[in-house]
């Protein structure tokens, strides 16, 4: 059989909206980040395909720096097919559709130049500290408004690391953690304060991911706001926090002068 984007979106559609109810409740949970997940998104020898399909590390783009330790793909027509369909199955307007009821977000639109999404993977060693995501998409156009987090490694441990962490109440309250379970999605809005993180891996192994990020023009708060990508320095790293508190500072001030960034994002899929 073969697994198509339309295919895909079938299974995705029919699963989300079993469920449509009780995710929305978990995402409007108050007093903390608006977040849901869902377990068995597609059939297990589906999802495990998926994982399969990923290419090595080493065929993938390395994020490293203070910030992250982190491989990345958008340029999807390099790697297995599989992967592409898996990624473009999210942006399925039908899942748009349910998305917003889901998350009470509006005019919703998926991006698919890919700007972020694709796929990631993480392996010993590798971690994401604690950050807010830029606040609009590559041309400053729209609002980024939703994080689509849908994990694929098998036996995926929580003391692996390589979890999702979301820091409720800043950085002076600890986080809470989503396991990056096989087969679940993870749903998690961004905003002014949706400072999240990915924990450092701390085994032989790889935590797999297919990322998509919906946009819209509409904030996701009352107000209109704008902010680059800024990092922080975990609560036992005040000395990283200030390096990385600087640097978040002084892209914001080129951004807002300049309107444009220090260094140009490559993280883009280049359709001939």
């Amino acid at each position: 059989m073969e697994f198509t984007r339309q295919l895909l979106a079938d299974l995705i559609l029919e699963k989300l909206n079993a469920n449509k109810d009780s995710l929305k409740d978990e995402f409007n949970v108050l007093g903390r980040i608006n977040s849901c997940f869902i377990d068995d998104l597609l059939p297990v020898e589906i999802a495990t395909k998926i994982y399969q399909a990923f290419p090595s590390k080493n065929e993938m783009a390395i994020h490293k720096s203070l910030r992250e330790n982190k491989r990345i793909a958008a340029q999807m027509d390099l790697y297995n097919p599989l992967l592409e369909e898996a990624v473009f199955a999210f942006q399925d307007e039908r899942i748009v559709q349910v998305a917003e009821e889901i998350t009470g977000l509006r005019e919703m639109q998926p991006d698919e130049k890919l700007y972020a999404g694709g796929i990631s993977l993480m392996a010993e060693g590798n971690f994401l500290n604690p950050h807010l995501d830029n606040s609009h998409d590559n041309d400053r156009e729209n609002y980024r408004v939703l994080n689509l987090l849908y994990y694929v490694s098998p036996n995926w441990d929580i003391g692996n690391g390589g979890n999702l962490e979301l820091w409720d109440h800043g950085m002076s309250k600890p986080q809470r953690t989503i396991h990056a379970k096989f087969n679940r999605l993870a749903l998690m809005i961004t905003n002014k304060s949706s400072i999240h993180s990915v924990s450092k891996v701390i085994v032989d192994g790889q935590r797999c991911c297919v990322s998509n990020y919906y946009f819209s023009p509409k904030p996701a708060e009352e107000s209109a706001y704008f902010h680059v990508t800024s990092f922080y320095g975990r609560p036992d790293e005040p000395i990283k926090n200030i390096f990385l508190r600087s640097d978040a500072y002084l892209r914001q001030f080129v951004r807002k002068i300049t309107g444009k960034r220090i260094v140009e994002t490559k993280h883009i899929y280049k359709k001939d």
